[in-house]
């Protein structure tokens, strides 16, 4: 595909490999969280780099936000607390898990998410990743099994002959950024032989994005669906005094929903709050940050993640 495209033309057409049915539009009701408690838990690595803008951690500030709010239930854990936080005590007793995690990502294996990710497609647990939890774990299981349940969907559908198809998904390579033109993940690839198979080869998402910026500059944010529950009482352009630059394209499955995006002056631009269904339940992405800004002592992107924290264990439509 051509890199001179304009990139949301680029976005829009990558995702024809998965091309499924999107949700219907939310709700703008806030219904979350009416006449009950929301039990979150904030998960945080706690690296030592956070003492900069956050002194007692920005898991611990995020915490410490919600709890001031009415209805929830917070814990607030990290990755050097027994069995790394992800106790079944812990995840029995939680209905959002808000995660923070940037340079211990592999210290969490994909077996110890499969509790949590079964929870997300059971419709029991929503997640949400900030920032440099593309990469964590729970995210880019969340999103592998997005992937699957997108193809599952599309090629193996009852009575159709889809017993003769075989399906095989190709793992991503975690540990370095695509180039800006290379082809977006997840893709599928076909092959039909004589005999009637069709073998279907998935290539899973980077979950990652092939550029990045750390210099402090401000971003500017646009709502692009002011009406979203995620986005209740946020004006819809607003400016973040801090934050790193993220570059499109973000290599997961096509969201459901694109709440927001950021600019930066040079001319990047970044879907900073996304919303994906993984089976009967919900994942959101909200980009902005870095652990030695504080984004997460500012009123807005903190009323944006308390909004998610109520909304999202709401039943999808």
């Amino acid at each position: 595909m051509s890199s001179s495209l304009p990139r949301r033309d680029f976005l829009k057409r990558s995702a024809a490999a998965l091309s499924v049915p999107l949700l219907p539009a939310a709700s703008a009701a806030l219904a979350a969280g009416q006449g009950s408690t929301v039990k979150v838990v904030v998960w945080d690595e706690r690296q030592p780099a956070q003492k900069e803008a956050y002194p007692n951690f920005l898991g611990n500030a995020i915490a410490d936000h919600l709890r001031a709010q009415p209805g929830f239930s917070v814990k607030s854990v990290g990755m050097d607390d027994p069995e790394h936080g992800l106790s079944a005590e812990v995840l029995g007793d939680c209905d959002v898990l808000i995660w923070w995690g940037h340079v211990r990502h592999r210290e969490i294996a994909p077996e110890t998410v499969k509790p949590l990710i079964e929870r997300i497609k059971a419709g029991t647990l929503s997640l949400i990743a900030l920032h440099s939890a593309h990469w964590s774990t729970p995210f880019v299981e969340a999103m592998n099994e997005r992937t699957r349940l997108d193809v599952e969907a599309r090629y193996r559908q009852p009575g159709d002959g889809s017993d003769r198809v075989e399906i095989e998904y190709i793992p991503a390579k975690l540990n370095a950024l695509p180039k800006a033109d290379a082809r977006p993940t997840p893709y599928v690839t076909l092959r039909k032989f004589p005999d009637g198979l069709t073998k279907v080869t998935v290539q899973l998402p980077l979950c990652v994005f092939p550029a990045y910026r750390h210099d402090g500059k401000p971003s500017d944010v646009r709502i692009l669906k002011p009406s979203h529950p995620i986005v209740n009482g946020v004006p819809e352009r607003f400016a973040i005094s801090q934050t790193e630059m993220y570059d499109e394209t973000f290599h997961v499955p096509e969201p459901d929903e694109v709440i927001l995006e950021e600019r930066w002056g040079p001319g990047e631009w970044f879907r900073s709050g996304m919303v994906w269904k993984v089976g009967q339940g919900r994942v959101f992405y909200f980009r902005p940050g870095h652990e030695t800004y504080p984004v997460f002592r500012e009123e807005l992107p903190l009323k944006i993640v308390a909004n998610a924290a109520r909304w999202l264990p709401t039943k999808p439509t």
